[in-house]
């Protein structure tokens, strides 16, 4: 599976278990220092909670990851956590699940679904983004043109960036590489020819993940 972002800069999910709470906080952590620093975060957030368990990966390669329990029985909680972020291909994410306890135990098995649960859950509602080598091109035109360009462009996966309008309208587009030819034959045949192009250095940009 390709490793993918995290879209979502921050949120949090909550679930009831066996009348303990289970609420699932997920951020983006570009490094170990900003994973460590939103645990903090919770940590001093929930302090009369029972447990803050946790697990990150840093790096698109996964060199950097960790799980912690918090007191929770050994491998119940931060691993099935960080097993989560693995099995969904995530990178350069943080997930801390804080629970207070509900008087109820649940068992080894019932904490290792809690956690992996929630922290799905968590992972769910944030969505997932990949990188995709995208082509910039500005491209500009008369104003007869434009409200069937944009119109084209509705629905599809092409971004405009900016547009800035002089005695034309010039947009700034964000084009996937492999779809580049039939979009400029597109804007050929909408402009009969008349457009203008500038093609820009190929950049990596974010998609989202249906």
């Amino acid at each position: 599976m390709e490793q993918q972002y995290m879209n979502r800069v921050d949120l949090n999910t909550e679930t009831v278990i066996s009348k303990s709470r289970f609420i699932a906080h997920i951020a983006r952590t570009e490094t170990e220092a900003a994973a460590k620093a939103f645990i903090d975060s919770i940590k001093q957030e929930h302090k009369a909670a029972n447990h803050n368990c946790s697990a990150y990966i840093i790096t698109q390669s996964a060199l950097i990851q960790k799980a912690d329990d918090d007191g929770e029985p050994s491998g119940t909680a931060g691993v099935p956590i960080l097993e989560v972020l693995k099995r969904e291909g995530l990178y350069n994410v943080t997930v801390v699940v804080t629970r207070y306890f509900g008087g109820i135990k649940l068992g080894a098995g019932g904490l290792i679904r809690a956690y992996s649960g929630s922290a799905a859950d968590a992972v769910s509602a944030a969505g997932k983004v990949v990188e995709i080598d995208v082509l910039p091109y500005r491209i500009t035109m008369d104003y007869t043109y434009t409200n069937r360009f944009e119109h084209e462009l509705e629905g599809s996966d092409i971004t405009i960036k900016d547009t800035a309008y002089t005695d034309k309208v010039t947009y700034t587009v964000h084009v996937r590489q492999n779809e580049a030819d039939q979009f400029l034959a597109r804007v050929q045949e909408i402009t009969k020819d008349t457009f203008s192009l500038e093609a820009l250095d190929m950049i990596r940009a974010e998609s989202a993940v249906e």
